[in-house]
C-alpha cells in the first residue's frame, strides 16, 4: 500500500510569522482555566467537522498525553450516541458544533446548557478555545498542512 502525497500550498508560520504567533498566543490564553482533556475533546471535534487531518492527528496525540482513553477518542464523532461523556463534556461538544457550524447559529438551548455547566469565565474561555481551533483548522486546511509535517 502506498500513501498519497498531498502537497502543502505554503508554510504559514514561515510566510506570515506574525499571524502564526498571534494565533498561537490566542491558543495559549484560550486554554487557561479549562480541563486539559476537555480542551482536546473540543479541538478534536471541531477538527473532525472541519476535516482538518493535521489538527485531528495533533490533538488526538495531545489527548492521549493528557490521559484520554482511546474509546472516548474513537467515539467522539458520535458523542451524542455515546455514554462515555459527562454532561459537562456533552454541553461543551454541543457548543463546539454550534460555533463551528455557525451558519446554523448557536441556539439558546445549546448556549444555556453550556452556561449551566461553566461559569462566565470558563464559558468565555471555552468560546475562545472553539473559535481559536476553528482558526487553526481553516489555516491548516487552506494551506494543506498534513500530519507528519512541521
Amino acid at each position: 500500500m502506498t500513501n498519497v502525497a498531498i502537497p502543502a500550498r505554503m508554510n504559514l508560520s514561515v510566510v506570515a510569522p506574525k499571524v502564526f504567533k498571534a494565533v498561537l498566543a490566542l491558543d495559549t490564553v484560550a486554554r487557561e482555566g479549562l480541563d486539559p482533556v476537555l480542551v482536546e475533546l473540543v479541538q478534536i471535534r471541531a477538527s473532525q467537522i472541519n476535516r482538518c487531518a493535521y489538527c485531528i492527528d495533533y490533538h488526538t496525540g495531545d489527548a492521549r498525553r493528557a490521559g484520554e482513553r482511546e474509546a472516548r477518542i474513537y467515539q467522539l464523532s458520535a458523542w451524542q450516541e455515546s455514554s462515555l461523556y459527562t454532561a459537562e463534556e456533552r454541553a461543551a461538544l454541543a457548543l463546539t458544533e454550534a460555533v463551528t457550524l455557525l451558519p446554523h447559529g448557536v441556539e439558546d438551548e445549546v448556549y444555556d446548557e453550556a452556561a449551566r455547566h461553566f461559569d462566565d469565565k470558563e464559558l468565555a474561555q471555552l468560546i475562545a478555545l472553539i473559535f481559536t481551533v476553528n482558526a487553526w483548522n481553516r489555516m491548516n486546511v487552506t494551506t494543506r498542512k498534513t500530519p507528519g509535517t512541521e
